[in-house]
């Protein structure tokens, strides 16, 4: 099968998410500057540079109680500061009931039944019991063809690990085991890892 995305491609259910597969989610917590948590999922995340430590995320849509674009993105245009938080398998349900649609005064981390804990650098909310979280300050906010369409990238200012995860001197993720994003409404979990060795090491 081949389809030109313009011309549409004749199935029930849109392929292109399902193919880019899986996604780590970064989990966005950010704070109003009228002092709101705000905490949403975003699969279309990764880190991008490692020196200095980099990371995006890409926002789609908007709300109908703010303007061009989501809480997330509103916040961080305000303030410069966000933090992703790690979803471990144990968290998708509160991950998932972060991901509805509320008012920008409601906070998600009440509405998920989440503590929220202070970051150390930047002024804004992290999870209690993630894995890992990376404290973020915006360097820029590039905007995609399309609506409402944005990508944010941030550099890591601070980086918290959960003790447990730290296993012979590595971050072991077989320990909280991700939770990753599949196509249409799936979801998958990491549970088991291999090594590869380099060519040229």
């Amino acid at each position: 099968m081949f389809y030109r995305p313009e011309d549409g491609h004749g199935l029930p259910h849109n392929p292109f998410n399902a193919l880019i597969t899986p996604r780590p989610i970064g989990w966005i917590s950010t704070r109003s500057t009228d002092g709101v948590n705000n905490l949403a999922p975003y699969s279309f995340f990764n880190g991008v540079a490692y020196v200095p430590p980099q990371v995006m995320f890409s926002t789609t849509g908007d709300k109908a109680d703010q303007d061009n674009g989501k809480d997330s993105l509103a916040n961080i245009r305000e303030t410069g500061e966000f933090c992703v938080n790690v979803v471990a398998a144990a968290a998708q349900d509160a991950m998932n009931v972060s991901s509805a649609t509320l008012p920008k005064d409601v906070d998600e981390f009440a509405h998920a039944g989440l503590t929220p804990i202070e970051c150390e650098t930047i002024k804004c909310a992290r999870v209690a019991d993630a894995p890992a979280a990376l404290e973020c300050r915006m360097t820029q906010i590039v905007r995609l063809a399309g609506e409402t369409n944005y990508v944010v990238f941030g550099e890591v200012v601070g980086i918290h690990m959960r003790d447990d995860c730290i296993v012979n001197g590595k971050f072991d993720a077989t320990v909280y085991q991700p939770l990753a994003r599949m196509g249409y409404r799936d979801y998958t979990v990491v549970k088991d890892t291999f090594e590869l060795i380099r060519p040229d090491e």
